[in-house]
C-alpha cells in the first residue's frame, strides 16, 4: 500500500484530503478541527515513509496562494471600512503579536528549541497556516516549523475556545462600542401618515445620496386607494398610507414620526406593485452605489433589501453590489423582466469564476511578496507568498473592480476556492512533515512546546480581553477580535453560536487580516533570531 502511495502522489495527496475532511468533521466537544484535518491526516500518513511527502513543494504554495488571496477579496471592503474605528483595537493586537514572538524568540533561548520549532509552535498556536508557510520558508524548507504547528495547533483552537465561551457572556461597560441595530432582523410595517413629509426627511432613512448611514426605506405608498412605489423624493401626505422597512427599533422610530401603525399590510396586496430578489450576476453593476443603478428613475422601483451570504443587509444610497447578491425589488409587476434582466439574475452566471483577474490578483501578490527587505547579515525579511496575496487581495477587494476587471467573486465561489486551497496546502505539508513530527512530537520537546503554547496563548488571549475594556469595546467585539486574532474561522462560528451580535463578526475581521501579515513577518524573525 505504501509503495502504490509512493509511486502515485496525487493518489496520496487527495487521499489525505479526503480522510482530513472527515477527521476535520468529527466533533470533540464543542470543537472541530476543520480543514486543519488534512494537517494531521497528513502527518500520520507522512510518517510512515519520507519519500511520500517529496516534491510537493509547488503544491503547497499553490493552495496557500489561492486561500489567502480569497480571504484578502472578501475581507478588504470590511477591513478598510472599520480601520478607523478599530483602530486601537488594531493597534493592540499587533502589539501582543509582538510579545507572542519575543516570548517564542525567548523559549527558544532558555529552552533550545531552536529558531524553527519555536516559529512553528508561534504559527500553530496562533492556527496561521500562511505564518506556517512563511516559516517554512524562512527555514530553507526544512519541517521543523511544521513540527511546532502541528504540536501547538491544536492547543491554540481548544484554549482559545475555553477563554470565548467564558468571557464571551461577561458584559463590558462598552462605552465607545454601542450596540448596532442587527440588520438580519429586519421588519416591515404599514403606517398611516399623519404628519406630512418627504420620504428625505423620515428619521434613519437609508435612502440619501452621498450616505452610507440609515436604517429604514420606505417601499409601498397607498394613494387614494391605488398602490405605487414610494420615490425617495416622494412628500408624503395625511392619509397616505407606506410600508416602512429596516431594523425593528428605528422602524418603530420612523413610524412615530409620521404617524401610527395599521393592521392591514400593503405588502400582501401583490396586484399592480409586487416584490422578488433577483440575482446579481451581470457584471457591470459590481462595484456600483445602490444610488447609481438609479432604479426608481428607470423602473419606477426600489430595492429594499440585499441578501448577501446568509444575511439580509438593509441598502443604503452609498452600498455598493457584488456578485452573487441577492436584491429584493418593489415594482411594478409588469417590469419584472426588465429588472431581471438589468440584474443579470443567472444562478449559473454567478459559479462562472473569472480566471483572468484571479491570475492576475495572484500574480500581482506572490511578485510583491518577492520584494525583500535586507536586515544586515546577509539575513532579509519578505511578504512571501502568504501575505503577498493577502495584502493585495486586500486592496483589490476593497477597489471592487478596475475598469472592466472585476477582482471580487460570488462569495460562494470564494468560500469554495478558499477551502480548496487550504485543504490542499494543510494535506501538502502534513505529509512533507510526518516523518519529523513522529519524531518530535512525543518527546520531552514536544511537551515542552505544548506547555509553552499553552501558557503564553492563555495570558496573552486575557491580555486582549482586558485591552478591549480598556478601550471601551463591547464583550461581542471582544470575542469576535479573540477569535480574529488566532484566526480560526471555527472559534467565530463558535462565538457567533453563544452571541447573536453582528460585532463580533467586524471584531474579527479587524484582527484577522492584519494579523496574518504582521504574523507572517514576524515568524521569519523569529526563525533568524
Amino acid at each position: 500500500m505504501v509503495d502504490l502511495l509512493i509511486a502515485s502522489p496525487l493518489l496520496t495527496l487527495f487521499l489525505t484530503a479526503a480522510l482530513g475532511t472527515l477527521l476535520g468533521a468529527v466533533p470533540f466537544g464543542p470543537l472541530k478541527f476543520g480543514a486543519a484535518g488534512a494537517l494531521f491526516v497528513g502527518l500520520a500518513i507522512g510518517a510512515l515513509d519520507p519519500q511520500l511527502g517529496q516534491g510537493l513543494e509547488l503544491v503547497q504554495s499553490i493552495g496557500l496562494a489561492l486561500f489567502v488571496y480569497t480571504v484578502g477579496l472578501a475581507s478588504g471592503a470590511s477591513f478598510f471600512q472599520d480601520l478607523r474605528r478599530q483602530t486601537p483595537l488594531i493597534i493592540g493586537g499587533v502589539v501582543l503579536i509582538l510579545l507572542f514572538a519575543v516570548t517564542a524568540v525567548a523559549a527558544n533561548r532558555v529552552f533550545g528549541l531552536g529558531g524553527e520549532l519555536a516559529a512553528g509552535m508561534m504559527a500553530g498556536a496562533l492556527t496561521s497556516t500562511p505564518a506556517l508557510a512563511a516559516a517554512t520558508s524562512a527555514a530553507g524548507g526544512s519541517a521543523e516549523p511544521a513540527v511546532g504547528y502541528a504540536i501547538a495547533y491544536p492547543v491554540g483552537v481548544i484554549v482559545t475556545m475555553i477563554i470565548v465561551t467564558i468571557v464571551a457572556r461577561r458584559p463590558l461597560p462598552a462605552k465607545n462600542d454601542p450596540n448596532p441595530n442587527n440588520l438580519d432582523g429586519l421588519e416591515a410595517c404599514t403606517v398611516a401618515v399623519e404628519h406630512p413629509m418627504r420620504v428625505s426627511e423620515i428619521p434613519g432613512i437609508a435612502e440619501i445620496p452621498g450616505s452610507d448611514t440609515g436604517e429604514v426605506r420606505v417601499s409601498y405608498l397607498q394613494r387614494a386607494g391605488e398602490v405605487s412605489v414610494a420615490s425617495p423624493s416622494e412628500l408624503l401626505r395625511e392619509g397616505d398610507r407606506v410600508v416602512v422597512v429596516g431594523v425593528p427599533d428605528a422602524v418603530r422610530t420612523a413610524q412615530e414620526a409620521l404617524g401610527s401603525r395599521v393592521e392591514e399590510n400593503l405588502v400582501h396586496d401583490r396586484s399592480v406593485v409586487d416584490y422578488r430578489y433577483f440575482i446579481v450576476s451581470n457584471h457591470e453593476l459590481v462595484g456600483r452605489t445602490v444610488a447609481e443603478l438609479l432604479i426608481p428613475l428607470r423602473f419606477d422601483g426600489k430595492i429594499t433589501r440585499i441578501r448577501r451570504g446568509d444575511h439580509d443587509l438593509l441598502p443604503t444610497a452609498e452600498m455598493t453590489l457584488q456578485l452573487g447578491d441577492r436584491v429584493l425589488v418593489v415594482v411594478p409587476r409588469e417590469r419584472f423582466g426588465e429588472v431581471s434582466k438589468f440584474f443579470g439574475d443567472s444562478e449559473r452566471s454567478i459559479t462562472e469564476v473569472d480566471f483572468f483577474s484571479i491570475g492576475l490578483g495572484i500574480a500581482i501578490g506572490v511578485a510583491i511578496g518577492l520584494i525583500s527587505v535586507p536586515l544586515g547579515g546577509g539575513m532579509g525579511i519578505a511578504l512571501g507568498s502568504a501575505a503577498g496575496p493577502l495584502l493585495i487581495g486586500l486592496i483589490l477587494g476593497r477597489m471592487e473592480r478596475t475598469g472592466p476587471i472585476v477582482w471580487t467573486m460570488p462569495m460562494a465561489a470564494n468560500l469554495t476556492i478558499r477551502q480548496l486551497g487550504l485543504v490542499i496546502f494543510l494535506a501538502a505539508v502534513g505529509l512533507a512533515s510526518g516523518q519529523a513530527f513522529a519524531q518530535t512530537a512525543f518527546t520531552l520537546t514536544g511537551l515542552t512546546i505544548a506547555v509553552i503554547a499553552t501558557v503564553v496563548l492563555t495570558a496573552i488571549l486575557l491580555l486582549l480581553w482586558w485591552w478591549n475594556r480598556v478601550t471601551g469595546m463591547s464583550s461581542a467585539r471582544a470575542a469576535g477580535a479573540i477569535a480574529g486574532f488566532v484566526g480560526q474561522p471555527a472559534i467565530l462560528s463558535h462565538v457567533n453560536s453563544l452571541v447573536d451580535d453582528s460585532r463580533t463578526n467586524s471584531g474579527y475581521a479587524a484582527l484577522f487580516a492584519v494579523g496574518i501579515i504582521v504574523k507572517i513577518l514576524l515568524v521569519q524573525a523569529v526563525v533568524a533570531l
